[in-house]
């Protein structure tokens, strides 16, 4: 029998649940310096890509770039970050967010520069979880 999936305590406090996909599971970050998601293989004791099937990896790739799209789309950024860390956090999960020139650490990376993370409100965050669950299904139909 497998181990049910169980997401990190750390990304679940710091994030808002979207939807589940075919693999990861969505989230966005609760700040909102960046649109920023984080995306995590529904799959346990994974802390590497490399330690995904070889399925899996394939469809890691499919749901970076559908979470990439939908950040261009709605928000239009310079560039998409995409990054797989995992130095804090070991359960293997995907950051995908959008950067801009006028953003507090451009053109560096985001994690160079200590800054105050700024919360959503609820209504906020409301917000952009359905902003997002639209843009997800839309690209998922063309």
């Amino acid at each position: 029998m497998t181990a049910a999936f169980v997401l990190d305590h750390r990304l679940a406090e710091g994030s808002f649940f979207i939807e589940d996909w075919d693999l990861c599971r969505v989230a966005l970050k609760n700040d909102t310096t960046w649109p920023w998601l984080y995306l995590v293989p529904r799959r346990t004791g994974i802390r590497e890509i490399s330690e995904l099937t070889q399925a899996d990896q394939t469809k890691l790739i499919e749901e970076i770039s559908r979470a990439s799209r939908a950040l261009q789309d709605i928000y239009q950024p310079e560039k998409i970050n995409i990054a797989a860390l995992g130095n804090m956090v070991p359960q293997l999960h995907v950051h995908v967010f959008a950067r801009f020139k006028n953003d507090p650490a451009w053109p560096r990376p985001v994690w160079a520069v200590q800054q105050n993370e700024i919360s959503y409100t609820d209504a906020e965050a409301r917000t952009e979880v359905e902003k997002l669950k639209n843009c997800f299904a839309r690209l998922l139909d063309s």
